[in-house]
């Protein structure tokens, strides 16, 4: 199954027997609070103007839990995110497209809790919101209640299971190079990486227009980096955002991946864990 959609394709879809659900994911990080700035809101930004038929879905409230000891974005519980999901018309047999202002990462995040829990047809569209040439609309939908039911599968890592595949696998560090080396830690407790963990920008991952490099560039790039559809391999980032969505760039490549999701916010609350620091994974 593919894990992304152009425009074009997403628009011709919409037209068809079994459309796809369309989940409007807009966030981004923010450091408004330390800049002094406001914070951004997707909610107003999905009510200036989103994709018809699109429903708006929280990423802090519905595609995580509240911050604390397990990092910033933790998984919220399944009870409610498979709730929420059913509130914006989410079931099984319907295919579902998430999108986001063009960043990729929260539309990632959604994609990745989805196919998580098993949904079986779940595609981010490529570039997001800015890639779409097609209307908007301030019309917000009410959409059928659907039936999807959240099961957890594969691919997910606490903290112990990625210190461990940092050493027998690929541990990949999606944020920036300055955090990852610690030149700079805006957010966390500490810069620095997990030991072993192989720094990967996940911004490496899409051209300047923000779509994904096509499948064989990433490819290479990864096996660059010490990855291969053989290689058992995780990501993490920050807040387990970002990260996801290097999971989805490896998917893009052929390669799966698991997902750190307490990621970096987690592992640095905890002194008695080890930091890294420099360019070297060690």
């Amino acid at each position: 199954m593919k894990a992304i959609i152009t425009a074009m394709r997403l628009a011709h879809d919409l037209t068809g027997d079994n459309p796809p659900l369309l989940l409007d994911v807009r966030w981004q990080l923010s450091l408004a609070k330390a800049a002094g700035a406001p914070a951004f809101d997707g909610r107003a930004e999905y009510r200036a103007g989103h994709i018809p038929g699109a429903v708006f879905v929280d990423l802090d409230s519905e595609l995580a839990s509240a911050p604390g000891r397990n990092g910033r974005h933790p998984l919220p519980d399944l009870a409610d995110f498979g709730a929420a999901m059913r509130r914006a018309g989410v079931s099984c047999g319907r295919p579902v497209v998430v999108y986001d202002g063009g960043q990729g990462w929260a539309a990632a995040r959604a994609w990745w809790m989805l196919r998580w829990t098993g949904h079986p047809d779940v595609r981010v569209l490529d570039g997001g919101l800015p890639s779409w040439e097609g209307e908007l609309t301030t019309e917000v939908p009410s959409p059928v209640e659907g039936d999807f039911a959240p099961v957890p599968g594969a691919g997910l890592l606490d903290a112990d299971a990625a210190a461990a595949l940092a050493r027998a696998g690929v541990l990949f560090d999606a944020r920036a190079g300055e955090r990852y080396r610690g030149d700079v830690e805006p957010i966390d407790r500490v810069g620095g990486h997990i030991p072993g963990a192989v720094s990967a920008p996940t911004t490496e991952n899409v051209g300047p227009d923000g779509r994904f490099l096509p499948a064989e560039e990433l490819r290479l790039r990864f096996k660059s980096l010490g990855a291969s559809e053989d290689t058992e391999v995780g990501v993490y980032c920050g807040s387990g955002v970002s990260g996801a969505h290097e999971v989805l760039a490896l998917a893009v490549a052929g390669i799966p991946a698991a997902l750190y999701v307490g990621s970096w916010s987690e592992w640095s609350s905890d002194p008695s864990r080890p930091v890294a620091v420099g360019p070297d994974p060690q």
